[in-house]
């Protein structure tokens, strides 16, 4: 018997969260289930664009 993991095909029930960069709403994905928490970023760009920290 498969697993259901509760997705029935509507991604409007996933949660979402707001780009650190950019604001964009990321929606959940199941590559991002082990980390979902530490998502900041919604893409390479974005990632790449962060805030660089200022060093004393």
């Amino acid at each position: 018997m498969p697993k259901t993991s509760g997705f029935k095909g509507n991604k409007q029930d996933l949660p979402q969260k707001p780009c650190a960069v950019c604001g964009r709403a990321m929606s959940w994905r199941k590559s991002w289930a082990k980390n979902w928490d530490s998502v900041l970023y919604c893409s390479e760009r974005c990632r790449a664009d962060k805030p660089k920290a200022t060093r004393p």
